[in-house]
């Protein structure tokens, strides 16, 4: 018998069954179509796990293979876990636990997470982040449920994550769409961080004439010093990498429209819902929706003309600059980790998140130890930008960040994520902003009503009927 099982054994899923495998236990797995549970049974026997895996043909098989109680694990895009629920719980008892480790949105987890206590399982809604590598030698992995629901599993889970020095990167965040909900915020520190390195990259390439390779030796240094980054990382690697077919930069030859799967936008949509503005990953979605029309684009450069070459800041100006982004996208993620928590009652740790982003995840960064720190230390009016370990890389970042975008926007190169910084900065500094003039103006049009500095009492009203 198996202690845990697996459904959905495409890439992600077979590398995460292969992980649990060789991290010493037994797992049960199955999948719709039967070549992929062949694929897998090859896959693990070439590995020498054969003796750790259970392959099924169905459901039911593998819900009879597993001790009691049960706790599956559901790995099947978005779109089908509804359906692959509806089959699996039938065969389940009472205290038995189904785990969604997909890209879920956290409502569909927290309606899930209800339904299924109503008919006395668990259910577990757990983000996992590292890529198919990461799935398979060690993901960041954010788990939501009642404690109760993770205490059957963890020893599973902390051992297949990955280690921090020697410390487990998976912990419970907090009740049942805690975990989608964090791992659906890292993915849009994902996008603003993916984006503010691309911009980095179309300054050099566009604006001072770069080839790839060398922006890539420019990134690889970086990642010596305070960027270092899984991110940073790949990017040195990737812009030095040669295309086989035609021996030249293999970033040249990829079309310039990025995919995304949705956890940007929801990150963005759920931050709007709950009165935030993560400016940073906003602009990052936005970016990607642009660079999907090539067509209009092509016809944009054919109207107002090609950019042409030039000076833009230097290296330690744009270095100084992607870090100061870097950390307001982060700032901005956990302000609406922290709304978030306050909406649903969750009391997330959010050092806690920053810790187990720290290995096996997209955005780990050698920043993530401070930010983690600072979050413990207390954050500033619960702003990372101002907290006093981030203070003068926030001091000389600005001054870059405004270089930067200033000498962009001269050049007509686009810097959406940068600018976005900047623009959350600016503000932040700015004790009196221009939102009285907002206020008057709905008050004028619609007796919205507005507060006086010199008077507390709400709903007030301008003389705005006095002729």
């Amino acid at each position: 018998m198996a202690r845990i099982g697996l459904y959905g054994l495409g890439v992600m899923g077979a590398n995460l069954a292969l992980n649990i495998a060789d991290s010493g236990f037994d797992v049960a797995v199955s999948n719709r179509s039967q070549d992929a549970i062949d694929r897998f049974a090859d896959m693990a026997a070439a590995q020498g796990l054969a003796g750790r895996v259970v392959a099924q043909p169905d459901l039911a098989a593998l819900v009879g293979a597993l001790d009691q109680p049960r706790s599956v694990i559901v790995m099947v895009a978005a779109s089908a876990v509804d359906a692959v629920i509806a089959d699996l719980a039938p065969l389940l008892s009472q205290g038995d636990t189904i785990i969604d480790a997909g890209n879920a949105n956290f409502h569909d987890t927290r309606r899930r997470e209800g339904a299924m206590r109503e008919r006395g399982l668990h259910f577990i809604g757990m983000g996992v982040s590292g890529g198919e590598e990461g799935a398979r030698h060690g993901p960041s992995i954010m788990v939501g449920g009642a404690k109760a629901s993770y205490a059957p599993i963890r020893d599973i889970i902390e051992a297949i994550s990955a280690k921090y020095q020697g410390q487990p990167c998976a912990a419970h965040l907090g009740p049942d769409g805690a975990g989608h909900f964090v791992k659906t915020v890292h993915n849009g520190i994902e996008y603003a961080d993916m984006q503010i390195i691309a911009e980095v990259y179309g300054l050099l390439r566009d604006g001072a004439g770069w080839p790839p390779a060398r922006i890539g030796q420019l990134f690889e240094r970086w990642n010596k010093g305070p960027l270092q980054s899984y991110l940073i990382e790949i990017t040195g690697k990737v812009l030095q990498a040669t295309d086989p077919a035609t021996g030249g930069p293999v970033v040249d030859v990829i079309v310039d429209a990025a995919g995304q799967k949705g956890t940007g936008r929801w990150t963005v949509i759920e931050a709007l819902s709950l009165g935030q503005s993560a400016s940073s990953i906003e602009a990052a979605v936005a970016a990607r929706s642009w660079s999907a029309l090539r067509r209009a684009r092509a016809h944009g450069q054919e109207l107002f003309g090609a950019i042409e070459p030039g000076d833009i800041p230097g290296e330690e100006a744009l270095e100084q600059a992607l870090l100061a982004a870097k950390v307001i996208a982060y700032s901005q993620g956990f302000s609406l980790l922290q709304a978030a928590s306050d909406e649903y009652g969750w009391s997330l740790d959010l050092a806690r998140c920053a810790e187990i982003w720290r290995a096996g995840c997209i955005i780990r960064s050698a920043l993530l130890d401070d930010m983690a720190n600072a979050v413990r230390d207390g954050l500033p009016e619960g702003q990372l930008i101002f907290a006093p370990s981030f203070g003068d890389a926030m001091q000389t970042g600005a001054r870059a960040l405004r270089s930067v975008v200033s000498g962009a926007a001269l050049k007509g190169l686009p810097v959406p994520a940068f600018s976005g910084a900047l623009a959350f900065f600016d503000t932040m500094r700015q004790a009196r902003g221009s939102a009285n003039l907002i206020q008057a103006q709905r008050d004028f049009f619609g007796a919205h009503g507005f507060v006086r500095l010199d008077d507390a009492r709400r709903d007030q009203h301008g003389p705005w009927g006095q002729g």
